[in-house]
């Protein structure tokens, strides 16, 4: 028989040794998840997006558009933290008659959803079908706008409530581009509170909108004639020194008190 040569025998033993260790190291699991990944294994789970995503991180008070109803308009107001909706609260519903218990019964089911919602994506409550369609109108406006400040990094900013005779307070809102668009005081009248909303762009007054006026009987009337020459002469004049139109005294009043409230915030 021919002996083994010791040499041989060593560089076979070498051999079988390195194969295990390749052979165990092929066998162990990727335990990284960028191997996973790299593997073609499942990539980590990534966290869902908050409904609210795309509101902004900004906090601050939006109103939305008033939208008309068949029963009388309806208004909301949001007040929005780290980019969710904390509160809602209708400006303006539908009042007189059925509709004060309609109003009452409706509107804060109506904010309890909205705040619960998140978003305008919320039911009608059952027998106030106008007055819902009206509020998840104008809550869709006032998430717009709220998304739009928060895209040009201005936010939805409220100012102070006046001081005045006035018991509303007005808000403030900037659009980054030298506009603002500013609710003065409801102030109290005779026959009703009368609210105005100004837009004010380059130091002049662009647009004013009446948000609340006396209504009922004989106001509605009144109301219809005077505001809209109201809102024409604030436009014209630039400021809250306009006269008072015939026969709408006491409107005219309260109009100018919350133009000047609005104007004031706007810093004159």
């Amino acid at each position: 028989m021919r002996k083994s040569h010791p040499v041989r025998r060593a560089v076979l033993a070498g051999a079988a040794t390195v194969s295990g260790i390749v052979l165990l190291l092929s066998l162990k699991p990727a335990s990284d998840p960028g191997s996973a990944s790299a593997a073609g294994g499942a990539a980590p789970p990534v966290a869902a997006p908050s409904p609210q995503g795309g509101r902004g991180a900004g906090a601050g008070t939006v109103t939305g558009d008033a939208a008309g109803t068949q029963y009388g308009p309806v208004q909301v107001r949001l007040t929005v933290n780290g980019g969710k909706i904390t509160k809602a609260e209708a400006v303006q519903a539908p009042e007189g008659g059925q509709s004060d218990r309609v109003t009452a019964d409706a509107v804060p089911k109506l904010n309890q959803a909205a705040v619960a919602a998140g978003s305008a994506d919320i039911d009608a409550v059952s027998g106030a079908t106008y007055t819902s369609a009206g509020y998840v109108k104008s809550l869709q406006s006032a998430l717009d706008k709220a998304a739009a400040a928060a895209g040009s990094g201005s936010g939805a900013a409220e100012e102070g409530s006046g001081t005045g005779e006035g018991s509303g307070t007005g808000t403030g809102t900037g659009t980054g581009q030298g506009t603002q668009v500013l609710t003065g005081d409801a102030a109290q009248t005779q026959y009703g509170p009368v609210q105005v909303r100004v837009t004010v762009s380059a130091g002049r007054i662009t647009e004013v909108e009446t948000l609340q006026a006396p209504k009922g009987g004989r106001s509605d009337q009144v109301t219809a004639d005077a505001v809209p020459k109201l809102d024409r002469a604030a436009v014209a004049a630039g400021s809250a020194d306009i006269d008072a139109v015939s026969g709408a005294t006491y409107t005219s009043a309260g109009y100018r008190q919350s133009l000047q409230s609005a104007l004031d915030r706007a810093g004159g």
